[in-house]
């Protein structure tokens, strides 16, 4: 009868705390805070962002932001010309070249105003730069 009460009790220490546990376990994910989806909100966006890879960046968008810190940094002279060597260095930047002069152009208006942001204007992008001063004048 010992040996028999003996096994029982080492089959119940092995046993017993497996079967605490995912009973635990099932309790906890049944409580009303646990999502629904068995996700929350802020973990499946979360879970989102951190999954996906950033996407690389096109050169004309990287081009853009560096000449808009440069005009911020120094003034919309410098980046004009910078953008007419990156456009002369690089061929293919030349479809996204008014775009970039207008996104200048409109920077140059927030930081300098119209009247003074009008005195850079150069025939860089077929006066794209100028186009963008006007227009958000």
């Amino acid at each position: 009868m010992t040996h028999t009460a003996r096994r029982i009790g080492r089959t119940l220490a092995l046993v017993l705390p497996v079967v605490m546990v995912l009973s635990g376990t099932l309790a906890v994910t049944r409580v009303p805070w646990a999502a629904q989806n068995n996700e929350s909100p802020l973990l499946a966006a979360a879970s989102e962002t951190i999954s996906k890879r950033a996407k690389p960046r096109a050169p004309q968008d990287i081009l853009r932001d560096r000449l808009l810190v440069e005009l911020q940094e120094e003034d919309p002279a410098a980046a004009l010309t910078d953008l007419q060597r990156a456009v002369e260095q690089r061929p293919s930047l030349a479809q996204h070249c008014m775009s970039i002069a207008k996104a200048l152009g409109k920077a140059a208006v927030e930081q300098y105003g119209p009247t003074r942001a009008h005195r850079f204007s150069r025939p860089v992008c077929d006066t794209s730069f100028a186009s963008g001063v006007a227009q958000f004048s």
